[in-house]
């Protein structure tokens, strides 16, 4: 059974992603047929990326890249929660996810984003990254948007069809997460 991380992609104080991100794993735990785990970036205090060696290299000095890396390692697929920033996702995440390279390899991931077009532009960006980090990203995505799915834009309250579409997107990341287990073992 594939393990699945659900990725909280914003460090802001105040930030509205962890109730995001725990809805998704609320739906998740739901099913039988993966794994899945909250991972706060927060928790990993990541500075501004400190390696002087490239993560490609695979040869981290850092305990906080150390303990990334295990964590990362241990997954078979993502689903990233991210806000959308100025067109693209956050800094926090974009900068968590170059902190590695190989631990991100020949896995798959879906997204759940948020803004005022429902952080469709945010998902874009990571798209063009994860195919860098050899990333498989499905192609449902779950899009909520600030205006109508929160209220005075900071309390989640998702529309109900959005849990159908949050099934769809992780029927896809574990079929794909399955699907490229031979490869991760090779």
């Amino acid at each position: 059974m594939p393990k699945i991380a659900i990725i909280i992609g914003s460090t802001r104080p105040g930030r509205v992603g962890e109730s995001v991100a725990r809805w998704v794993l609320d739906i998740a735990e739901k099913r039988g047929d993966a794994e899945f785990e909250l991972v706060d970036i927060a928790d990993f205090k990541l500075p501004h990326l400190d390696e002087e060696i490239p993560p490609a290299a695979g040869r981290y000095s850092r305990p906080h890249t150390l303990a990334w890396a295990e964590k990362i390692a241990s997954f078979d697929g993502f689903v990233f929660v991210t806000p959308e920033y100025n067109h693209s996702t956050s800094g926090a995440l974009k900068n968590a996810i170059d902190f590695l390279f190989a631990e991100w390899n020949d896995k798959a991931a879906g997204f759940v984003s948020y803004g005022s077009v429902g952080g469709a532009r945010a998902v874009e960006h990571l798209r063009l990254v994860m195919a860098e980090l050899k990333v498989a990203t499905v192609r449902a995505q779950v899009a909520l948007s600030l205006i109508t799915d929160f209220r005075n834009y900071s309390e989640f309250a998702p529309a109900d069809h959005h849990i159908a579409a949050v099934d769809t997107m992780l029927d896809q990341v574990v079929s794909w997460s399955n699907a490229l287990a031979p490869v991760r073992a090779a």
